[in-house]
């Protein structure tokens, strides 16, 4: 049933969660702070898996990088998305794959595949059944060569909860609801948003940890700046050189544990 949900939410979003990433300064923090570290970790070429990938907008960027791309998501509209804008940037001879199908289902895929996989922007957020999450964790592995690096990044508790603060306050007197977020981090969907499960930098970790893997690196991707969309776009707009600091400074803080658990998405970097 939560499958169908955020296969119906993601329908609705099409075009939109396209644009999410790159809709204004603040949103696309999340974005360039991952290319950032994609950059810094990934090999300088090979195989990638883009799993979750939606409508394709890390595909694209890092086959225009020169990388050989597949990508898998669930939602067939953002896979149609993605067909187009990939054509649009004439790099289909780098996209090999668009696949539909779960991050927790990748039998399609032989063991030791991808030189790097990528699951980014809460797609395994959107798994809210812990062991089917776990379920996901593993086939992101096992899909991933010796050595591979495997970026996966999700949405976090803290940040939700500030926001049910400043934007929603009346889901607080929805006490099971809110609840149901703050204290296990299950949300199951019928009040704007797709089923989601909202993580702890320590969960997300320690779900990395007992697989034995290599932890490289987490990172906050709207770091400081989460919660503060206008005043971040504020600074954008009205003060470039201010920004150039700012920006500087979120590099230099958004692997600071405490501004991880804040930040609206964060990413785990690690190596088997």
């Amino acid at each position: 049933m939560a499958k169908k949900l955020v296969k119906e939410y993601y329908s609705e979003q099409g075009v939109k969660e396209w644009r999410r990433l790159i809709r204004d300064p603040y949103h696309q923090l999340e974005f360039d702070t991952t290319m950032h570290f994609l950059k810094k970790y990934l090999p300088k070429n090979g195989l990638i898996l883009d799993a979750g990938g939606g409508p394709g907008r890390y595909t694209i960027e890092l086959a225009k990088l020169g990388y050989d791309v597949v990508l898998l998501d669930l939602t067939p509209e953002l896979l149609k998305i993605a067909k187009n804008r990939i054509k649009k940037a004439k790099i289909q001879d780098k996209v090999k794959q668009i696949l539909q199908g779960s991050i927790n289902e990748l039998s399609i895929f032989e063991n030791h595949k991808f030189d790097a996989v990528i699951c980014l922007g809460g797609a395994l957020s959107h798994i809210v059944n812990r062991k089917q999450r776990e379920k996901a964790i593993d086939e992101l592995l096992r899909v991933a060569k010796g050595n591979a690096p495997i970026f996966v990044s999700v949405i976090g508790r803290l940040a939700l909860l500030v926001t049910a603060l400043v934007h929603f306050p009346q889901e607080m007197e929805n006490k099971k609801l809110f609840r149901g977020y703050r204290d296990k981090g299950d949300y199951h969907g019928g009040y704007g948003f797709a089923p989601c499960h909202f993580y702890l930098p320590e969960e997300l970790r320690e779900s990395f940890e007992k697989r034995k893997v290599r932890i490289i690196e987490m990172v906050g991707l709207e770091g400081l700046s989460s919660s503060h969309p206008k005043e971040t776009n504020r600074l954008f707009k009205n003060n470039p050189k201010a920004w150039k600091v700012w920006w500087e400074t979120h590099l230099k803080t958004c692997t600071y544990p405490n501004v991880i658990g804040i930040s609206e998405h964060f990413m785990i970097v690690c190596k088997k």
